[in-house]
């Protein structure tokens, strides 16, 4: 069953710690990545090349390797380069997630990169969008599914989905995966009931500093 598959119709968590979260290492995410197994995920999405490997021997769940990657000034950009996704893949990750926006900050051109990845490394990529036009791109380029990972909508508490570019992003032809600004269970339903493939859910599950700063912000 290829990975794509493996995730249809399911939830996948997103487990990552940046370098100043409290959480950061491969060890604890692998933790967190077997509990969220045991909750019912159906694949992970993490970043670096060893959490890839530890939550990959532990779970044996699809995995979604992503690499982000920070230049001198502040800027990010997610698998910029041909040699970090294949650090990825060689840690065991069975699908690659590339940044594809209009204003990525840096990295080598997407139509040389995604199909180096898709055709010497032998995994499907997805394409990491924050707008329509990103992911109008991305398919004519060739991915495998496209992804609201920047698309995210902001409110009073933080972040919110975009339904309105997940409408958009439903009419290219391609599977989409739903993610930025989940946080509560009936927001993913509604995303399945729109026709997404699946549905990747981060911070409201595996960041509780995100999710301790969400209910003081509602304190006020």
């Amino acid at each position: 069953m290829g990975v794509l598959s493996a995730v249809h119709k399911g939830l996948i968590v997103s487990c990552q710690a940046l370098e100043d979260e409290p959480l950061h290492g491969p060890m604890l995410m692998a933790a967190m990545a077997r509990a969220v197994q045991f909750g019912g995920a159906v694949g992970i999405r993490t970043n670096g090349k060893y959490e890839v490997e530890v939550i990959k021997k532990i779970t044996n769940l699809p995995v979604i390797g992503i690499k982000k990657v920070t230049n001198e000034a502040g800027k990010m950009a997610i698998t910029p380069t041909f040699s970090l996704a294949q650090e990825l893949v060689e840690a065991g990750a069975d699908m690659i997630a590339v940044d594809v926006r209009r204003e990525r900050p840096f990295g080598e051109p997407l139509e040389e990169l995604i199909p180096r990845i898709r055709e010497e490394l032998g995994v499907p990529v997805m394409a990491d969008c924050a707008a329509l036009e990103d992911a109008q791109a991305a398919v004519e380029i060739g991915v495998d599914v496209i992804a609201s990972t920047f698309g995210f909508r902001l409110n009073d508490l933080g972040t919110e989905p975009d339904f309105e570019l997940l409408e958009g992003m439903l009419k290219l032809g391609v599977p989409v995966i739903a993610e930025g600004g989940f946080w509560y269970p009936e927001q993913v339903v509604q995303a399945f009931e729109m026709g997404v493939w699946s549905v990747v859910v981060g911070s409201a599950i595996t960041r509780p500093l995100e999710i301790t700063k969400r209910f003081v912000r509602a304190l006020g």
